[in-house]
């Protein structure tokens, strides 16, 4: 009988040897798809973007509260609602009309209204464009 459940089961240093490599197999497929990933999902910072932003914070009953970041919303100050940036991120907004530029912190999710990519906090909006017109077209570009 002995003879028989040696003939069902391989040596023991081949299943050592097999198990090792298909370990080895499994973490240069795990560090290739690692690399392969990096290298498609490397995020680019020179890529802009343009479209229609608004402004927010003044009038509209968004001032000192909690944005997204979990901080008050000062309208005063040069922030941003983007949908999908991360919190913390920092943008280059150029008006496509006259040529102003100001850069902004993301620090808020949005905007929800119609197609416009980015919602400015009024200080923001007042230094590139007047807060009278309601929308300017602009690109932006991630700056860090």
């Amino acid at each position: 009988m002995e003879t028989g459940s040696y003939l069902l089961s391989p040596p023991r240093h081949r299943v050592v040897f097999v198990v090792l490599c298909n370990n080895i197999m499994r973490k240069l497929l795990a560090l290739a798809t690692l690399a392969i990933g990096m290298a498609v999902s490397t995020p680019s910072y020179a890529a802009s973007r343009c479209g229609l932003t608004s402004h927010y914070g003044v009038g509209d009953g968004y001032a000192w509260q909690t944005m997204a970041n979990g901080r008050p919303m000062d309208p005063g100050a040069n922030i941003t609602a983007h949908r999908s940036l991360p919190l913390g991120s920092r943008i280059r907004v150029t008006n496509q009309g006259n040529g102003l530029s100001v850069v902004v912190t993301v620090t808020d999710r949005g905007p929800y209204h119609g197609n416009r990519i980015l919602d400015l906090s009024h200080g923001a909006f007042s230094r590139i464009a007047s807060p009278s017109s309601g929308v300017a077209s602009v690109c932006y570009t991630r700056i860090s």
